[in-house]
C-alpha cells in the first residue's frame, strides 16, 4: 500500500494516491467540464466533484473493484465513466465475514531507515517509566460516585494550581449491574489507567456496595503502581468530600517537588487515534503520524495501534508486519474475533463510515480502513494486547478496543500512552487523560478552529513533506515536554470505558 503523494505539482487541484488508482481525489471543489491531468491520465469532469470526494480517472465496469492507496475500496455497483464522482451511489463495500489470514512466513525484525528522535524532558516514575505529566488522577469505582470524584477534583485544582501540572476527575457510569468479562473489562481498565505513568497520584473512590469492589480492583493494579494510591469508601466516611480533598492534599505534598529531567524518545509511549476523518485524513494527517510513528520505533520508542473494526479491509497490509508467526496469529485471531461478535449479532461488519465520513468523501470501510491504518507508517507489528493490558514492547502494538473515539481513546491512555495523537478532518475538541494532540487533516479547519486544533497537517499539500514532520517532531516533543495541548487549556479530559456485556 502507497502513501499519498501528489502525481503531478502542474495540476494542484487533484491528487491520486497510487499509480494503480483509478480514481483521483479532488482538494478543491471542482466545476463540471473542468480538465485534470495527474501524471499520464487526463479526464474531463462530468459533474461537480466536492472537495475531498473521487472521481473515476478511468473506466470501471459493473462489478470492477475499484482501486485507491493501491488497494481495493470496493466494487462499482454500476458503470463508471472517466471524470465521473464516485462515492455511496456507484461504489460499495466489498468486505465480508471472518477470513483465513495465510501468513507468508516473511518476517521484517526491523522498520523502515528513519531518522531518530531529539530527546524530551519527562518525569521519573521510579521503575524505570517516564511521564509526560505530573498529575493526580481520582477514579470512582462506580458511576455513583463519579459526582463526588469529579467535584474534588474541581476544588483540589483551585486549592492547588500551579503546584502539578493538573488534578483531574474521570466519571463514568459503569461498575455495578455488570457481570462476567464485562465486570472484569471495567475493573481492568480502570486498574491500567492507575498505572500510566502521567498519574503521580491515584485517588480511588468507592462506594461501597458497588460489583466493582475496590479491594478487587487493588489486587489488578500492578504492584508498581500501587504506593501511589489513596482509597475512600464513601459509605463508610463521614465527610466524603473533605476526606478525598485530606487525600489529595497529601499527594500534592508528595509530588510537588518533581522536576523534569531530559530523558530519551526511547522513553516515549504514544497511542494513535482518528476520529471524525475526512478524505484528507489519509492523505495528510495519517501518513504524517505514520512518518513520526516510523522515527520513534526507530528511537525505540512505544507505538499503540487500536480501533480493530477500522482495520477491517486493510488487515493484510497490517498482519504483513508480524514479526513473528504467534504475532500474526494472534492479530488475525483479534480481527476476526471483532467480525463474529458483528456478525452474531446479525449485523454487517462493514457498518461504517459515519455519515460526516460520507459527507467528507469516504464511501466504503475499506477506503476508511486503508487510510486509518497508515497512522502507523510501516512500523513492525511486535504485539497485541487484550483490553485493559499495558504495553511492554517497543515498536508495534496492536490493542483490543473498537473505534468509538471515547472508547479507544481511554484504552490507548490504560495501555500506558503518554500521547495520544488523534487525527481529524471534521474536528472534535474531546480529549482524554493524558494529552491528546489534535491533527488536522486540512487547512481550512486548523484556521477555523484553534482553539481545537494542535497542529496543521494540511500544509503537506504543496509543502515540503520533510519539513513538515520535522515541525510536527519537534512539536510533540514539545508537548511530551510540558506544552498543554488545546484540549488541557479548554479542560476537555474524559474517560469511557467499554461496555460489553448485559446490564442487570
Amino acid at each position: 500500500m502507497g502513501t499519498a503523494r501528489m502525481t503531478d505539482p502542474a495540476s494542484p487541484r487533484a491528487i491520486r494516491c497510487h499509480p494503480a488508482d483509478g480514481v483521483g481525489i479532488a482538494l478543491a471543489d471542482l466545476a463540471p467540464g473542468e480538465v485534470i491531468r495527474l501524471g499520464e491520465v487526463r479526464v474531463g469532469l462530468r459533474g461537480p466533484i466536492p472537495k475531498g470526494h473521487k472521481f473515476a480517472l478511468q473506466p470501471h465496469a459493473l462489478g470492477e473493484v475499484v482501486r485507491r492507496y493501491g488497494e481495493a475500496i470496493g466494487r462499482a455497483t454500476a458503470a463508471i465513466a472517466p471524470g465521473e464522482h464516485v462515492h455511496t451511489h456507484n461504489l460499495a463495500t466489498a468486505l465480508g465475514g471472518e477470513r483465513r489470514y495465510a501468513d507468508s512466513g516473511m518476517r521484517a525484525a526491523n522498520g523502515p531507515v528513519a531518522a531518530t528522535l531529539g530527546t524530551w524532558r519527562g518525569y521519573a516514575c521510579g521503575d524505570g517509566r517516564f511521564a509526560t505529566r505530573n498529575e493526580i488522577w481520582l477514579l470512582p469505582t462506580v458511576g455513583c460516585v463519579a459526582p463526588l470524584a469529579e467535584m474534588a477534583a474541581r476544588e483540589a485544582s483551585l486549592r492547588h494550581a500551579g503546584r502539578i501540572d493538573a488534578i483531574a476527575g474521570f466519571g463514568h457510569p459503569h461498575g455495578c449491574s455488570q457481570l462476567g468479562d464485562d465486570l472484569a473489562g471495567t475493573r481492568a481498565a480502570l486498574a491500567a489507567l492507575c498505572d500510566n505513568p502521567n498519574a503521580g497520584g491515584v485517588v480511588l473512590i468507592g462506594l461501597g456496595c458497588e460489583s466493582n469492589q475496590l479491594d478487587a480492583l487493588i489486587a489488578c493494579v500492578p504492584e508498581r503502581s500501587r504506593a501511589k494510591l489513596r482509597v475512600l469508601r464513601a459509605q463508610d466516611a463521614g465527610d466524603e468530600l473533605a476526606e478525598v480533598m485530606a487525600l489529595v492534599d497529601d499527594l500534592v505534598d508528595q509530588l510537588a517537588p518533581r522536576q523534569r529531567e531530559e530523558v530519551a524518545a526511547a522513553a516515549l509511549t504514544v497511542g494513535l487515534k482518528c476520529g471524525g476523518s475526512d478524505a484528507f485524513s489519509g492523505l495528510t494527517a495519517n501518513p504524517l503520524l505514520g512518518r513520526f510513528s516510523e522515527r520513534l520505533a526507530a528511537s525505540g520508542g512505544r507505538v499503540i495501534l487500536t480501533e480493530i473494526p477500522e482495520i477491517f479491509g486493510a488487515e493484510d497490509a497490517l498482519l504483513a508486519r508480524a514479526i513473528t508467526p504467534q504475532v500474526f496469529e494472534a492479530a488475525g485471531a483479534l480481527v476476526n474475533r471483532f467480525k463474529r461478535h458483528y456478525l452474531d449479532l446479525g449485523l454487517p461488519v462493514s457498518e461504517n463510515p459515519s455519515p460526516g465520513n460520507i459527507a467528507g468523501g469516504i464511501t466504503t470501510l475499506e477506503e476508511k480502513s486503508l487510510g486509518a491504518v497508515q497512522k502507523a507508517g510501516a512500523v513492525p507489528l511486535a504485539d497485541v494486547i487484550f483490553y485493559g493490558e499495558t504495553v511492554s514492547r517497543s515498536g508495534l502494538t496492536l490493542l483490543e478496543a473498537p473505534g468509538n473515539d471515547a472508547v479507544s481513546s481511554t484504552a490507548l491512555a490504560a495501555a500506558g500512552a503518554g500521547l495520544i495523537l488523534f487525527t481529524t478532518g471534521r474536528g472534535t475538541p474531546l480529549g482524554f487523560p493524558v494529552p491528546t494532540v489534535k491533527v488536522a487533516s486540512n487547512t481550512a479547519l486548523a484556521e477555523a478552529k484553534p482553539g481545537w486544533i494542535d497542529f496543521d497537517a494540511g500544509a503537506l499539500l504543496g509543502g515540503d513533506a520533510d519539513a513538515v514532520l520535522e515541525a510536527f517532531s519537534d512539536r510533540l516533543l514539545a508537548i511530551a515536554s510540558g506544552e498543554p495541548t488545546a484540549a488541557e487549556r479548554s479542560g476537555q479530559r474524559v474517560i469511557a470505558l467499554w461496555k460489553r456485556g448485559v446490564t442487570l
